[in-house]
């Protein structure tokens, strides 16, 4: 039996809800027994399930368009994505002269835009994402020379 406290009216009453049977609930007041008749329910109760994750965006030949953390080529300094994310925009494009707290590059990540910065200076050799591509931690977005 559960048991509750109420207070009504500045009168206070100790309610235990026994077994449930049949819409009919054994209910005891300050130790009095009560058999108390439920409602019946109008609906089933609805069972709601997790939902799932989305999958992940594809391309219109069906591939996924997941860039995953690969090496830069030689020479090159990577700007990388910090976390995993989608690419909202990016504001440079390859020739691009940028100093190290430009914005190279806007990612969307946990309903956050974060703008990600070139890091250093140098000139832009390789934009190696999209607009909305779906990129995870540690990616390549940008090569600088």
């Amino acid at each position: 039996m559960k048991e509750y406290k109420y207070k009504i009216n500045g009168n206070t009453y100790k309610v235990a809800i026994g077994d449930i049977d049949n819409n009919i609930a054994q209910v005891e007041v300050n130790g009095i027994p009560y058999k108390v008749e439920l409602e019946a329910g109008k609906k089933p109760v609805t069972i709601v399930n997790a939902p799932r994750p989305s999958a992940a965006p594809r391309t219109q030949t069906g591939a996924k368009v997941i860039s995953s953390p690969a090496a830069t080529s030689t020479g090159g300094f990577a700007v990388k994505a910090p976390l995993p994310g989608t690419v909202l925009s990016i504001p440079v494009k390859v020739g691009d002269v940028v100093k190290a707290a430009d914005t190279v590059v806007i990612l969307e990540a946990m309903k956050m835009e974060n703008a990600i910065h070139a890091g250093r200076d140098g000139k832009v050799a390789a934009v190696n994402v999209n607009a909305g591509d779906a990129v995870l931690e540690g990616a390549a977005l940008i090569t600088l020379e």
